[in-house]
């Protein structure tokens, strides 16, 4: 899979960002030229650059560098979870694997078969477990051990 395709809204908000950012500058240099002409002056580029920089990081800090934070401090936030929402999970999944490891070795073979299944970290590389395995070992079927 190619870089563009797997990252295609990446690549598509990189492109929206790019494209407003020349938009914003080509018609604050009209404006520019336009001020200029008003004053009966010569738009000086280095002093509309200084301008324009200014404006661009206002507006970035008003809006885009809030919105970021909200929206990737969010989503961080959640990918690593909180001590408090992570609470009943935890709980929940330490029953579940005492009730079995009751079962002796065959709870614990099933504890492991489990978490290979449901890999714990999401980058991990997944393993080629397929759902009828799984299916069949809750059935209490021997897997297939490779």
């Amino acid at each position: 899979m190619s870089v563009f395709r797997k990252y295609a809204y990446a690549w598509l908000t990189v492109a929206f960002f790019l494209v407003s950012l020349l938009l914003h500058w080509h018609f604050g240099w009209q404006a520019f030229q336009d001020q200029a002409r008003e004053h009966h002056t010569t738009p000086q580029l280095a002093q509309f650059v200084t301008e324009a920089a200014r404006d661009t990081f206002e507006n970035w800090q008003s809006e885009f560098l809030q919105l970021l934070w909200q929206v990737v401090g969010l989503a961080y936030f959640l990918y690593l979870g909180s001590p408090s929402s992570h609470e009943n999970d935890d709980r929940l999944e330490a029953k579940v694997d005492a009730l079995l490891h009751f079962q002796g070795d065959r709870g614990k073979e099933i504890v492991v078969h489990l978490d290979r299944h449901f890999m714990r970290h999401p980058r991990e590389r997944q393993p080629d477990v397929g759902d009828d395995e799984l299916d069949r070992l809750l059935r209490g079927e021997r897997p297939d051990l490779v």
